[in-house]
């Protein structure tokens, strides 16, 4: 692509081994990913070039669409080379100021994303859910931003808390502190976790006894009924269909419902959305997911959407049946955000 552009031998040569630098630095994140541990600012640029590799590959295809374009307007040869000299600095432009916008947005706090879900299911009453869903706490998602997270989430004062998979990107070891905040979590009826894919990664059987260790509740293709005598519901949790890969920790709709003996309303906690093909005939009121990261960076979100029937947001199932999909508080990969929002969704159930 850098040979079609009609500017400078300087600025080619320059391009040229930035995208050098730039592969070498995916290399090294995955060495650093999976064997060493680094300062934060080296593992910050360090995610950044997967980021950045995202981009040349969306500014590959939008090039070679405008590539044609550029060799064929209906210009005199001199206007043509003027135009593709002119169109490549704005392409050159474009591409870098939608890396720095999307680095810019995901160095953004969390939003309070206030959703309102209307089901008449408590007898006039209703329950505060706070969903916090992908923290990926690691290198760059560290004790500071859980501190934080947790302190925010707290000022909500919530009737009850859970956490939609996806909770650690590294081994126990390297994030007990991290984890360690997570204890003071508050909340009337209590915190729940169930895990997403990427604690398949890192130890899953270690990162559920750590995690039961603070109080918090893990549920394992279970179900428990909580809230308000007066109007309680059941809160069930699966394993994340990645399980069907790794072949265990397997989710098991039917294992997890099996408690459920009455007409009480369901809260379902499913990683990813793509879990709605496996619920086999049970019919939840609210299901709670997260996995997709909103996209993350457009336009990923299109990706995105031919594996997961749903990308963020609050979707009618059926007449009274709902899902949201967290875009997750933390991110994975590249520090990066572009049309989406990290997020702790704010739930007012009734």
């Amino acid at each position: 692509m850098i040979s079609k552009f009609h500017l400078s031998d300087r600025f080619k040569r320059y391009a040229s081994l930035f995208l050098v630098v730039n592969f070498l630095g995916i290399l090294a994140y995955v060495a650093v990913r999976y064997f060493w541990s680094v300062p934060n600012i080296i593992d910050f640029f360090l995610s950044l070039s997967i980021g950045v590799g995202f981009a040349l590959f969306v500014a590959l295809v939008l090039y070679e669409i405008l590539h044609p374009i550029q060799r064929h307007i209906p210009f005199s040869p001199e206007k043509r080379r003027l135009f593709k000299k002119v169109s490549d600095i704005g392409f050159v432009g474009l591409g870098v100021t939608y890396v720095g916008s999307a680095v810019y947005e995901g160095q953004k706090i969390p939003v309070l994303n206030e959703i309102n879900i209307k089901q008449e299911l408590f007898q006039g009453k209703s329950y505060k859910v706070i969903q916090i869903s992908d923290m990926h706490i690691g290198a760059l998602i560290d004790e500071t931003f859980v501190q934080e997270s947790v302190a925010r989430i707290n000022a909500l004062h919530a009737d009850v808390v859970v956490i939609t998979g996806d909770l650690v990107d590294a081994p126990i070891a390297r994030v007990k502190d991290a984890i360690e905040t997570l204890r003071y979590l508050k909340s009337r009826y209590g915190v729940y976790y169930i895990v997403g894919n990427h604690e398949y990664f890192h130890g899953i059987d270690e990162i559920m006894e750590y995690v039961k260790d603070l109080g918090i509740t893990v549920l394992q293709n279970e179900s428990m009924q909580i809230g308000n005598p007066e109007y309680p519901f059941w809160i069930s949790g699966v394993y994340d269909y990645f399980g069907y890969r790794h072949g265990s920790h397997k989710p098991d709709i039917l294992k997890a419902t099996t408690p459920i003996n009455n007409t009480d309303p369901t809260l379902l906690l499913a990683h990813q959305p793509r879990f709605i093909e496996k619920l086999y005939g049970f019919k939840p009121d609210l299901i709670l997911s997260g996995h997709t990261h909103g996209g993350q960076i457009w336009p990923f979100n299109y990706l995105v959407k031919l594996a997961q029937p749903f990308v963020k947001g609050l979707h009618k199932l059926d007449t009274n049946r709902y899902i949201y999909v967290n875009s997750g508080i933390g991110f994975w990969g590249p520090p990066m955000r572009l049309g989406s929002q990290a997020e702790i969704t704010v739930i007012e159930w009734s």
